[in-house]
């Protein structure tokens, strides 16, 4: 396992991507930080520039320090639901990460996702990634690594085999407003996620 995690945290350091398991599906990842990498990821996925991916790290703090605009009620609602099957759209007034925002630069979303023991240490070391779905833009999601799509697979330059998955992917939801929108049902329930930051914002 220390030679899958070593080789993935390389992959991610040296601009590669990299196929880690989540809480929900597999997850196509790569160096957050930088453009060029986010850009591959685009690319290998086959997915248009307007549309928005994830920031996705290990802790919430970790994103806070990356975007800290979202210090409090953004980060307030956030902790109502991370770690989870979650990815939340957040103000991002400053346009940070714009690389993976899509057509919404004033928009960052955000993924804390529960993770299991080998893909968590990846990202304790890596930092922030930016995230999609391991899939050809327009395909299914995959739930195993043999789902991921063959031409992915060996793009990709490290794969960490996290068994099976749920298959479903994070609910999505809007917090850039005063009133949460669902954007994506998925995993999360998405009427306890509203009321939980309902109740956690006020």
């Amino acid at each position: 396992m220390n030679g899958d995690v070593d080789g993935a945290v390389a992959a991610i350091r040296a601009g590669k991507a990299v196929i880690l398991p989540t809480d929900t599906v597999y997850g196509l990842v790569a160096d957050g930080y930088r453009e060029a990498p986010a850009r591959l990821l685009y690319r290998l996925k086959q997915r248009p520039e307007t549309m928005p991916s994830a920031l996705m790290a290990v802790d919430l703090d970790v994103i806070l320090d990356a975007v800290p605009e979202l210090r409090g009620r953004a980060a307030v609602a956030a902790r109502a639901l991370l770690p989870g099957p979650y990815t939340l759209v957040l103000p991002n007034p400053a346009r940070r990460f714009r690389w993976l925002c899509g057509a919404r630069p004033e928009a960052v979303g955000i993924r804390v996702p529960a993770l299991a023991e080998s893909a968590g240490e990846v990202l304790r070391r890596v930092g922030v990634v930016v995230s999609t779905s391991a899939n050809v833009h327009g395909e299914g999601e995959a739930r195993r690594l043999d789902d991921v799509a063959p031409e992915l697979r060996e793009q990709a330059a490290a794969a960490i085999d996290g068994g099976e998955l749920p298959g479903v992917p994070s609910t999505v939801i809007d917090l850039t407003e005063r009133e949460p929108k669902i954007l994506r049902d998925g995993a999360g329930a998405p009427v306890d996620a509203l009321e939980r930051v309902r109740q956690a914002v006020g």
